[in-house]
């Protein structure tokens, strides 16, 4: 999910009808631009995952843009995007923009005709400020349909400084390590060093397929991960179970799990920002989650190497090499109005990308930010990650996958993983989310 980067996640994919497809190809009646103003004051709407207290920091992020620009942008967001996006397309009523949280809806959009290319500027924006990678999330069959808007970092494990001083333990370089020192935790605390929540409303489960995409990627390495994504490689492979395998060392142990919250089943109920202040108050000692969770710890929490609370990559198998996961949003349009155009150019921008940063709580891969502008220094670590050409990247592989899948059968795997069904039948069960052709 996968912001939207703190509030993700998202509904499953909403497939349209053909009927659907061309009524959302018209735009509004009568040939004027869906959602847009008219007069002197342009109305522009935008709709997206980000919800609550982040989207009012979005709304400040582009204030002074409106002021300049005679622009208003009108913005609405939802946990249920998918569902609701396709129903407004449907009806002939989409947004100037979405704010797509996944690169496989992106293409979905995209391949049906919906939306519009983006403007040369735009394209310009993004092939100056972020890597080809992203560039590409944009691009479907050689035509380049939107910007990345923000990005985040996955695979970060929280913990407190104090607490590690006070056990006299550090951070791991290895997986084998994590597992020493979770025991090592659980034996000088006696109890759970572990919190997880994989609650998120309809998209409950998400938080699950981070942790195995991360153990994919570093333990069976991107040529894997990339041919898995695509389904070239199935669920069922061991490959994919030993990531499985891996993930219940710890979340599938009852003497690990859920520090402060219950036993291991309290994993689905808990929500996955309510790990962040048990963590904070010290309930838990380790928790598995992006960069994003700076976000949800309480005000004044100082996140620091010797401060409250502070992160390290969940390690590779290779200490010598860095593989990161990660999620991020791309930018797209239903309408071609010059003053959506304008939104679009402004919005694939450093300037911005720095506008929302200094707003604090969220990172970007844009390499015109300036990071020294950015105080959470875990932020800066992983807007350095994104940039760093050395780095493998990947991007959240439930987001690349199909709908049915990715934010389907997935999640849906991860929820009765955790509730005690057996690997081989969530694979098997997960696999079957994949369309036959």
């Amino acid at each position: 999910m996968g912001l939207s980067q703190r509030s993700r996640r998202y509904a499953p994919i909403a497939l349209l009808g053909v009927a659907g497809i061309a009524l959302a190809g018209c735009g509004a009646p009568g040939g004027a631009p869906s959602g847009g103003g008219g007069g002197d004051d342009e109305t522009v709407t935008i709709y997206g995952t980000i919800v609550d207290d982040e989207a009012k920091l979005l709304a400040k992020s582009w204030a002074d843009f409106e002021k300049e620009n005679g622009i208003k942008i009108k913005y609405e967001g939802s946990q249920d995007f998918e569902t609701q996006l396709g129903t407004r397309a449907q009806g002939g009523n989409p947004p100037d923009i979405a704010i797509f949280p996944q690169p496989g809806l992106f293409a979905d959009y995209a391949s049906r005709d919906l939306l519009k290319p983006a403007p040369d500027a735009v394209k310009k924006n993004a092939e100056e400020g972020w890597t080809q990678g992203w560039v590409d999330f944009g691009t479907y069959d050689g035509t380049f349909y939107g910007a990345p808007l923000m990005a985040s970092v996955k695979g970060w494990v929280w913990y407190s400084p104090t607490k590690f001083k006070e056990w006299g333990v550090e951070e791991p370089t290895s997986w084998d390590e994590l597992l020493t020192l979770t025991k090592t935790i659980q034996e000088k605390s006696g109890k759970a060093p572990w919190c997880a929540g994989f609650e998120s409303g309809v998209a409950t489960g998400w938080p699950g397929t981070d942790w195995i995409e991360d153990l994919v990627l570093r333990n069976a390495g991107p040529d894997v991960y990339d041919q898995w994504v695509k389904n070239e490689i199935p669920f069922t492979d061991p490959q994919i179970k030993a990531a499985f395998d891996a993930t219940g060392e710890v979340l599938l142990n009852p003497a690990y799990v859920n520090a402060g919250f219950g036993d291991v089943r309290s994993i689905n109920s808990t929500a996955f920002g309510d790990v962040a202040p048990a963590l904070a108050k010290g309930d838990c000692a380790l928790t598995h989650q992006a960069s994003f969770l700076s976000g949800f710890f309480p005000e004044g929490t100082n996140i620091a190497e010797d401060g409250d609370v502070w992160a390290f990559l969940l390690p590779s198998k290779s200490p010598d090499e860095t593989f990161i996961t990660g999620g991020g949003e791309i930018v797209g349009a239903f309408s071609d109005s010059e003053a959506t155009q304008k939104v679009l150019e402004y919005l694939s921008s450093p300037e911005w990308a720095d506008s929302r940063l200094a707003l604090g709580g969220v990172t970007s891969a844009n390499k015109g930010v300036n990071i020294d502008a950015v105080e959470n220094p875990i932020l800066q670590e992983s807007i350095k990650l994104l940039q760093d050409d050395s780095v493998t990247f990947r991007f959240d592989g439930s987001d690349q996958m199909p709908g049915a899948v990715g934010s389907g059968t997935f999640w849906k795997g991860m929820v009765a993983w955790i509730n005690g069904s057996s690997t081989d039948d969530v694979l098997a069960q997960i696999q079957t989310g994949w369309p036959s052709s």
